[in-house]
């Protein structure tokens, strides 16, 4: 399975920007992971192969919503209300095996990083 995220760039604190990731093949989940300068990997939304059920960390919730075209393998980040600490590198990810989609571990597929940045 291949990945192919888009929709980066830059916003201004308040704003919104969508982010997408399209699957060459079928998944079991799909999510997204962001590295800011500086810190660890961390975990920000994920949504089950139907979409079906989502999950958000607490720093997005109410913020963010994730979901996703079946037909099309392809997610959709909408992420509203940004402010600077969302600047970071996105990762999109996707899993074929069971396991918890909270966790970077669980999956085994990883697109390139799309940067964004919100300034103040």
């Amino acid at each position: 399975v291949q990945l192919q995220a888009s929709g980066g760039g830059l916003v201004q604190a308040g704003g919104s920007l969508r982010l997408s990731c399209a699957a060459s093949g079928r998944t079991a989940g799909m999510g997204w992971f962001r590295q800011a300068p500086g810190k660890e990997r961390e975990f920000v939304a994920s949504i089950t192969w139907n979409g079906g059920s989502a999950y958000y960390s607490e720093s997005v919730k109410g913020r963010f919503i994730l979901s996703r075209d079946y037909a099309k393998n392809t997610e959709y980040l909408q992420m509203s209300r940004m402010n600077p600490d969302d600047t970071a590198v996105y990762y999109c990810a996707a899993t074929t095996r069971a396991g918890a989609l909270t966790r970077a571990d669980t999956y085994n597929y990883w697109g390139q990083g799309t940067l964004v940045t919100v300034s103040s």
